[in-house]
Parts: C-alpha cells; sequence; structure tokens
C-alpha cells in the first residue's frame, strides 16, 4: 500500500493486486488530472500572491521546525457561570497512542477509503481531492465533503491555529506538503489514527477501540473497522451507541468507498454490510456535570481549537451554565416525569438580552445517562409551536391578526391532480366557522393555519423561522412544503428556544452563547475567537414582535397553555405531533426563554397512555416549563413586555385561492362547554383524522367590553383597511376566549 512497506498479509489478495495495478495506469484519467492540474495553478498563484505581500513572515511559519506541537498531558478544564468546576476535558486518559502494526489492516484501509483515497499518491494536498468535495458541496448545496488530505488534517491536529484566513490555509498546506517529505506515509497515517477524536470521549484508534468494542485496535474486524472510520467525520451525529442508524449508514458509506478503491470484494462488502453492530462499551469515561451542556460546549471548542488544542492545550474554559437553573430544570423533569418507563425530556433556556445559555439538560428515565445531546442535537416535529413563526410572518406582511378571519373548517389542499391531496382537521374535529387569526392562534386550529401558511408561503415562513433562530434547514429536497407551517419539520430544542428568544428581545436575534471567556495555557485570555462578545442582530421590527407576544399571552391565559401559567407576564405556545410522539412548550418572559421537548429518544413512540393520559403540550411539557421558570425567575421581580416604538401597519389583504370561502352550517347547542372556552392542541394532520385530545379545564377570564366573534352565517370583509396610527398606549384589552 506504500513505497515502504511493511510485510503485508493481504498480498495475496487478487483485488489488492488489481488495485495497484489500477494505481499504476492512472494516467488514463486525463480528465481527473485536467482538474487537478487546474487547482494546482490556482494554488500556486495564491501562493505567489500571499508571497508578494509578506515573503519573509510566510516562509518562516512554514517551518516544521518552528511549530511547537501542543504539549501532551496538560488538560482542560470547563467552569460553569459561577466558577465551579463542571469537568476536565480527557487527555492521556482517554488516549493510547499505538503503532501501524498495531492497528488492524482494515482500520488503516477504511480510513483512506473515506479520507483520502489518493493518500499515498499525492504528496500532502490534494489538488483532484478539492476538486472532487467541491463538486460535490455544490450539486449538494451545502457541505458534505472535506478537501483537506490526511495530511493536512493530522497538521491541523498537531499544531495551534485559530486564524480563518486564507493565509493560514495556504500555511496548512505548506506545513502538509513538508510534513509529506519529512515522515513516511506510514508516519503519517499512524499520527492521524492515534490524533483523531472518534466521540464518545475516545481520542485515537485504540481508546475508540476500547471504547466501543472492548477490544484492542489490532483486533478490529472489517465491519468494526469501518464504523468506526466513519466517526471523524462528525463523532456525535454518528454516534453508534445512541445514533445506531445514522452510524450504520454511515459504515455503509465506508464499506462502499473500500469496494470502489479495490481494497475489498462484493462479498466482503456484503459479509460486513449484514454483519449487526456488535457494541461492547468500554470504562473510559471520566466523571462530567452537566454532560449535555459540557459536549455542546467541547463542540464548540474543537470547531474553533481543533482536537488536540482542546484534550492537551491547557485550555480554562468559563460558561454561560447557571448550575441553580440546571438544578432546577431537573427537578421539574424528574417531579413531572417519575416513572421508569416514562419519557425523556429536554430543556434549553436562553437569556433574551445575550443569548448566553443559562441552562441545558435532559432527562432519560430509567437511564443514567446519554451521550446524544437531546438538547440539542435531537430533531423532532414541533408540531403547533411552529404556528408562531407562520404567525409572525403574516403580521410582518401587515396582515391584522385580530381583524383577519379565515373559515375554520375541514380543509383539502391539492392544487392539480396529479398532486397527492393533503387534507387537514382540528385536533378534536370541532371548527368555529369564521374566525379571526388571532383566535385561530389561541385555539391552535390546524385548518386555519394551513390557509394562511398558503397564502403568507411556506417559503416566507421558513425564511422567518430562520432569522429568528431556528438553524436546521427547512427544506425538503430543495422545496418548502406547505405542512411546515403546522410544523411537519424537524427541529431541535436550541433551534426553538433561541427562536422564542427573539420574540421576547423584541425582534432582536443573539446568537446562542455558551462560552464567555476561554484563558490559554499562557495564562491570556484569548480575544480573538470573541467569546463572550454577544453577536445581535434586529431580524424583525419590535411592533411585529410584540404584536405576537400579546397573543401568545393570551394563549396562557386561557389558550391551550394554561398549564404555564405564571404569576407574571408570560407568553407560550403548546406543540403536539401526530399520534402524541412528540409534545412540546414554548415560552418566554421579558427576561428568560425556555423550550421544554418530552418523548421518547429511540424514535416517534405514540405517548397515549403516560401516567394515564395522552401527552400533549399542554400536558407534561407545560407543566415542567412552569415548575422550572418558577424557580428560575423566583429572583427576578416581574416586569411586562416593553411595548414597541414602531407599530405595525396594517395593510389590505385578501385571501388566496385554496382559503375556504364558506363556513359550514353551525349546528345548535344548548349549552356551552369546555370548547368554547379554549380548544385544545391539535398534532401535525397527516392524512388519518388524529384522535381526541383531553379538553384544557382552565375557566376562561371575566367577561370584558370587547366586541363578539364575528357571527358564523356570513363571511366578513376579504379585504382590511390600512391602519397608519399606532394603538393607544398600555396593554391591549382583554378578550373573551372563542
Amino acid at each position: 500500500m506504500t513505497p515502504t512497506r511493511r510485510p503485508d498479509p493481504f498480498d495475496d489478495d487478487p483485488v489488492v493486486r488489481l488495485r495497484r495495478k489500477r494505481r499504476r495506469g492512472r494516467g488514463r484519467h486525463r480528465r481527473s488530472a485536467l482538474v487537478s492540474g487546474t487547482l494546482a495553478v490556482a494554488l500556486v498563484c495564491g501562493i505567489a500572491a500571499a508571497a508578494v505581500s509578506g515573503t519573509v513572515a510566510f516562509s518562516a511559519s512554514c517551518d516544521l521546525n518552528a511549530l511547537r506541537p501542543v504539549a501532551i498531558g496538560e488538560n482542560s478544564f470547563v467552569y460553569a457561570a459561577d466558577g465551579s468546576l463542571l469537568g476536565a476535558i480527557p487527555a492521556e486518559r482517554n488516549r493510547q497512542p499505538v503503532e501501524l502494526g498495531e492497528i488492524s489492516e482494515w482500520m488503516a484501509r477504511a480510513t483512506v477509503a473515506i479520507e483520502d483515497r489518493r493518500f499515498y499518491e499525492h504528496g500532502g494536498i490534494d489538488a483532484e481531492g478539492i476538486a472532487r468535495a467541491l463538486w460535490a458541496d455544490v450539486k449538494a448545496g451545502k457541505v458534505v465533503q472535506g478537501g483537506s488530505t490526511i495530511t493536512q488534517q493530522l497538521v491541523r491536529n498537531l499544531y495551534i491555529s485559530r486564524e480563518r484566513t486564507v493565509q493560514r490555509k495556504l500555511k496548512e498546506a505548506c506545513l502538509a506538503v513538508k510534513l509529506n517529505r519529512a515522515w513516511s506515509k506510514d508516519r503519517i497515517l499512524a499520527g492521524y489514527m492515534n490524533q483523531v477524536y472518534y466521540g464518545s470521549l475516545a481520542y485515537g484508534i485504540e481508546a475508540a477501540a476500547q471504547t466501543y468494542f472492548s477490544k484492542h485496535a489490532k483486533e478490529l474486524t472489517l465491519a468494526e473497522a469501518a464504523l468506526l472510520a466513519g466517526l471523524p467525520q462528525a463523532p456525535s451525529e454518528y454516534d453508534p451507541f445512541n445514533a445506531s442508524e445514522k452510524a450504520i449508514a454511515r459504515r455503509t458509506q465506508v464499506l462502499d468507498a473500500l469496494l470502489e478503491s479495490g481494497d475489498i470484494t462484493k462479498a466482503q462488502r456484503d459479509a460486513a454490510f449484514s454483519e449487526p453492530v456488535r457494541l461492547k462499551p468500554g470504562k473510559l469515561y471520566t466523571r462530567i456535570r452537566e454532560p449535555y451542556f459540557f459536549s455542546f460546549v467541547r463542540d464548540q471548542l474543537i470547531a474553533e481549537y481543533g482536537a488536540a488544542t482542546v484534550r492537551s492545550g491547557g485550555l480554562k474554559v468559563y460558561t454561560t451554565i447557571d448550575l441553580r437553573l440546571q438544578k432546577a430544570a431537573q427537578a421539574a423533569i424528574r417531579r413531572t416525569l417519575d416513572r421508569g418507563d416514562d419519557p425523556a425530556a429536554a430543556l434549553v433556556s436562553i437569556n433574551p438580552a445575550n443569548g448566553a445559555i443559562r441552562a441545558m439538560t435532559a432527562v432519560t428515565p430509567g437511564s443514567k445517562g446519554n451521550q446524544f445531546n437531546l438538547a440539542s442535537q435531537a430533531r423532532r416535529q414541533s408540531g403547533s409551536t411552529f404556528k408562531t413563526f407562520v404567525l409572525t410572518a403574516a403580521v410582518e406582511l401587515g396582515i391584522n391578526p385580530s381583524t383577519t378571519s379565515y373559515v375554520s373548517a375541514p380543509f383539502r389542499y391539492q392544487p392539480d391532480s396529479l398532486t397527492p391531496a393533503w387534507d387537514v382537521a382540528t385536533y378534536g374535529h370541532s371548527y368555529a366557522g369564521w374566525t379571526t387569526v388571532e383566535r385561530a392562534t389561541i385555539a391552535s386550529d390546524n385548518t386555519v393555519f394551513a390557509q394562511l401558511t398558503l397564502d403568507v408561503g411556506p417559503e416566507r415562513v421558513a425564511a422567518t423561522a430562520t432569522k429568528l433562530g431556528v438553524r436546521t434547514p427547512l427544506d425538503v429536497d430543495g422545496a418548502y412544503v406547505p405542512s411546515l407551517g403546522l410544523g411537519s419539520l424537524a427541529v431541535s430544542p436550541l433551534d426553538m428556544a433561541s427562536a422564542y428568544a427573539t420574540l421576547a428581545a423584541g425582534g432582536v436575534y443573539s446568537e446562542p452563547m455558551a462560552i464567555r471567556r476561554v484563558v490559554l495555557a499562557t495564562g491570556s485570555a484569548d480575544t480573538d475567537a470573541g467569546w463572550g462578545k454577544p453577536k445581535r442582530t434586529r431580524v424583525i421590527p419590535d411592533g411585529v414582535a410584540y404584536t405576537v407576544t400579546r397573543i401568545l399571552e393570551k394563549n396562557i391565559q386561557y389558550g391551550t397553555g394554561t398549564g404555564a401559567r405564571l404569576d407574571r407576564p408570560a407568553a407560550g405556545k403548546t406543540g403536539t405531533t401526530d399520534e402524541h410522539a412528540d409534545a412540546w412548550f414554548c415560552g418566554y418572559t421579558p427576561t428568560l426563554a425556555t423550550t421544554v421537548w418530552v418523548g421518547y429518544p429511540q424514535g416517534e413512540i405514540p405517548m397515549r397512555n403516560v401516567h394515564g393520559i395522552s401527552v400533549s403540550g399542554g400536558t407534561f411539557p407545560a407543566t415542567i416549563w412552569r415548575l422550572f421558570m418558577e424557580v428560575a425567575l423566583a429572583r427576578t421581580p416581574p416586569t411586562d413586555f416593553r411595548e414597541p416604538k414602531l407599530w405595525p401597519e396594517w395593510k389590505p389583504f385578501t385571501r388566496g385561492q385554496y382559503a375556504l370561502g364558506a363556513a359550514p352550517a353551525a349546528e345548535p347547542r344548548e349549552t356551552a362547554t369546555a370548547e368554547d372556552v379554549s380548544l385544545p392542541e391539535e398534532p401535525e394532520p397527516r392524512l388519518t383524522p388524529a384522535p381526541s385530545e383531553p379538553t384544557p379545564t382552565a375557566e376562561p377570564p371575566p367577561p370584558t367590553t370587547a366586541p363578539p366573534p364575528p357571527p358564523t352565517t356570513a363571511p366578513p370583509p376579504t379585504t382590511v383597511a390600512v391602519t397608519t396610527a399606532p394603538p393607544p398606549p398600555g396593554p391591549p384589552p382583554t378578550e373573551p376566549p372563542p
């Protein structure tokens, strides 16, 4: 496999001989050579340009002898906001360097096949690989492949380098070329496999083999080596312990790469593909407080400094987490879900003023821990909590939610005969006829919001959610589906907490912040990375945020969110998905935004009989939210949401072509029922009707002088007059529930 090879046990393998023959004939790949040559010329031109601006400085920095590798064994520590220790990022305890001869040949081959297939051919940098990765990224519309060689990645891991500049990339390429000349390929490959992070606190292949299979790296089988070789790209995402399906899919990619490179036969590939994953967890973990938040911080540090510096660079990392709030979050979850077979719950709480993450935790009853971060990595359908973004997009367009009405009735969307019909119903199969958007929000009416999503536009809804703080992609193969407005796409609790925090801040988005300060091994604080500096941007007018908040306040007072009611101003929205597989509550006060998710980590398992009830957003999630917020805000005096400086300007609006034009005939009722007060939360609708959910038992607020709802016998005007003057100062009058 290399120019200077040790005896190879695979010498008699005809597939290996075929691969070597194909390498000798690589001159036939003229098209690849043309691409490689073009990029090589570009790289040379880049180096020449850098030389013009600073030849002497660049030459000095591109000197292997002038750079100092990170000292091994100097631990990095992570601290909470109060200065107490959260844990040490593992160093030598979770890393055992081994020689290449002590590593399974399958592991070496799998690593080269998936990370750098031309490793034995290029001189440290691979222009052809860069072109291939660039083309794959262009086709996918996002980064799906890296163009860095194994040698470049080793340089990045071995030496401290934080700049994100062209100069740094050129220096990295220059060092890779020099390292390729100074070291043998075997040494480079062994160095890489001894340095790279494989997830679950395992650095280096020996630690990874012990962590996942309780065996030495030399004993890894083809299937086990393929699984581990696929982890470095995204260790948390492909974690075999908690994301087995993704890990197996990634293993398949590695096996296919081995087959394509000629390292294995089709029979070997199929046998390994069929082999079940038999994990045998090792005991290389260290005790870490608040593991979910800790892993989130560690990932941010690795992205900034590289794994080697984080592991052994002697960093002191001071974070935003409040241990009092962490304990309150865990207590609220355990008090609510106190049985061993209960679903899990995750909670994220953010300070709207600066994006600081004050609490991030998850509890899985009956389980001691979960290395998969349910708060930041788990993505599940959000249900009706996503309607808030539809409402925000509508208000930003000038659609007045208090006067704009739709028909609440069974709704079918089928723009043409070739498109499958999308049938939407309310959760309890009860309908209000003509109703305003505001009342539909409080009742969480699926049929109204399906029509409103079509009128506003799914693309606009997705754009609104993104600018508010949702960072999960919201398209389906490049398109935006109407069911997006009802929460059909998966997002994370961190996404939702961040987006609702933007509303709490009056329309100012703050990037979620977990790290306040990092002190380097030299004793000086790192001021270049921007730690602790809030990154804030106004994304919607304050009047839009205030209008949405006012409606969500009513939702807690007498809508679907009464289970989250506090003795202070608060706004929020419930969410429940089909079959009760996921339940959410997203809410906020002026000083704290918190999201709670409840569900089973293993998958979308119906929660139809938890403590004798079907779980919806207004039940356990709202209760957990309330219990947490009562403790978290105990030391903070109640405050009102700040009135806006710029009120929305309402514009004429006409319902779209797919909106219902008439309400069904209303059936007379002798007496009012609880449904007249507040309709239950509904899940994201499918083609089959959803079951009933218990109706909230909260009493409505006392009657006020607000006008009654529009009659259901005739539609309201389709055009709304423009309002140019703001409403009178002070909070809007309380409106009776629908």
